[in-house]
């Protein structure tokens, strides 16, 4: 077979997943766990509902595959705000600000959330993407933090960074449920700004945007 032919038919079984994926997110956020059941997530996705076994060894495989994705696409987002310019501490304030607002924290996503969140401790896969996916957004934040804290003069080792992290963490997913639950009880980037002076005082750090060091909004 040539490299052509194999590189078509990859392309092809990585369409078809990601087509699973999305119609299971799709049906999940409109409509609810129980409405991703395989007849339902086979026809969004366009694909027989016996081909969905031969990407996925189960339904609970592409289920996990599903949160997976969605909060791999949530610390990807928040990642994308900070840039790779500017300075570690606007880079740390631009990844707090993104965590509170949309489309990172916003009623489907954390409609999403819910449906997936009742599943971690019935399913041990469950939880290990869990564990992960929290920790990747923990050690995102844990980096920044330690960079933006040497910017200032302040060394500190990985056991208080991450301790700093945990804390950080907690108030942005505290408001981040505020901001999916209650979208419309809060005036334009309220939040944000409480994320930010929580963040601050936490770290005795002082936390300011540098707009003129976003990126551009348009290609996050």
């Amino acid at each position: 077979m040539s490299a052509e032919r194999r590189s078509f038919k990859r392309e092809g079984a990585d369409s078809r997943k990601e087509a699973l994926i999305r119609a299971t997110l799709a049906l999940m956020a409109d409509r609810g766990p129980s409405a991703a059941t395989v007849r339902a997530i086979a026809e969004k996705a366009g694909i027989t509902q016996g081909m969905i076994r031969h990407y996925f060894s189960s339904k609970e495989d592409l289920i996990n595959a599903a949160y997976q994705t969605h909060m791999h696409g949530q610390t990807d987002a928040a990642k994308r705000a900070a840039g790779a310019g500017g300075t570690a501490r606007n880079r740390l304030a631009l990844v707090v600000r993104a965590s509170v607002t949309p489309p990172v924290a916003d009623p489907t996503a954390l409609s999403l959330w819910a449906g997936f969140i009742h599943m971690v401790w019935r399913d041990p896969s469950m939880r290990a993407t869990h564990e992960q996916t929290y920790l990747r957004y923990r050690d995102l934040l844990q980096s920044l933090i330690a960079e933006a804290l040497a910017e200032a003069g302040r060394i500190v080792d990985a056991d208080e960074a991450r301790r700093f992290a945990i804390a950080c963490n907690a108030v942005v997913d505290g408001l981040w449920l505020e901001a999916g639950a209650l979208p419309d009880a809060f005036e334009e980037d309220e939040l944000a700004y409480i994320a930010l002076d929580s963040v601050a005082a936490i770290l005795g750090l002082p936390l300011i945007l540098d707009e003129q060091c976003e990126p551009d909004r348009e290609n996050t």
